[in-house]
């Protein structure tokens, strides 16, 4: 119960959320609503979200660094490892848009009503398996309640109206690796690309769940390339990665893109 409300039927902001709870058995999403009060009050008027102060944006502006290596913010954003965040307030889970695929985990939680209001979001960030089981999202959680709170104040600056959002770049980080324009154009074969997957998949898991070991399934090709590259240039700091991109070609690098792109 939280507020004399039963679990199954806690208000978010954009109605109400009646997913399975832990008395259901039901650890695909949800696993607790009864969380400690955020430093945050949002009301409904008239069908604009008000909101007191979260936290402070600007130091959360500086903590979303970790969150940019899979998704963007701001004029211009577009989905890449992970979907866009503006207007992540109140927004749908899985409903970014046709263009981003979304792990049967998150689809679940959809399905079953959840919504990303600031409870749901704080929840998530402290520990996305926790809060929907099956999640793509390879990031082990803010622990620290502060953080969380500036990264969604920070968040928060840019679902108020999204049509105002402020004219700035995208958040997405520079490449690691600038790869020339003729790298960047070999098609990879994805049936060859599965013959060279079975090495990657002794660690990677082939249906995108993360064991302790990122998901590379449903990556852009492009940033799929790039992570590679930076691997065989030893700028990203994995050994075994280092020497298993050392082996690969430029053609058999892009072979595997194209073959874990569509990998379902």
């Amino acid at each position: 119960m939280r507020n004399n409300i039963p679990l199954r039927e806690a208000n978010t902001l954009g109605g109400v959320y009646r997913g399975p709870s832990r008395q259901d058995g039901g650890g695909s999403i949800l696993k607790m609503f009864a969380r400690r009060p955020l430093a945050a009050v949002f009301l409904f008027l008239g069908g604009i979200a008000h909101a007191e102060e979260i936290g402070d944006a600007e130091r959360g502006e500086k903590i979303f660094r970790e969150c940019a290596g899979c998704h963007e913010v701001g004029q211009g954003a577009k989905n890449r490892i992970g979907p866009q965040l503006n207007g992540i307030f109140g927004r749908k889970a899985a409903s970014v848009g046709d263009d981003f695929f979304y792990s049967k985990g998150l689809q679940r939680a959809a399905n079953d009503g959840l919504l990303w209001d600031l409870e749901h979001l704080d929840a998530y960030l402290e520990n996305p398996k926790a809060l929907v089981s099956g999640t793509r999202m390879s990031f082990r959680g803010l622990k620290d309640p502060q953080d969380r709170h500036d990264v969604l104040a920070y968040l928060r600056r840019f679902s108020d109206n999204p049509a105002n959002i402020p004219e700035a770049e995208p958040t997405q980080l520079p490449a690691e690796v600038e790869l020339p324009p003729e790298i960047l154009a070999i098609v990879g074969d994805p049936e060859y690309g599965e013959y060279l997957a079975s090495e990657c998949q002794t660690c990677h898991q082939r249906d995108g769940s993360d064991q302790g070991i990122p998901a590379i399934t449903r990556w852009p090709v492009e940033d799929f390339e790039i992570a590679m590259h930076a691997y065989k240039k030893k700028i990203r700091p994995h050994p075994v990665m280092q020497m298993m991109a050392g082996r690969l070609t430029d053609e058999e690098i892009a072979t595997l893109a194209a073959y874990f792109k569509d990998l379902e």
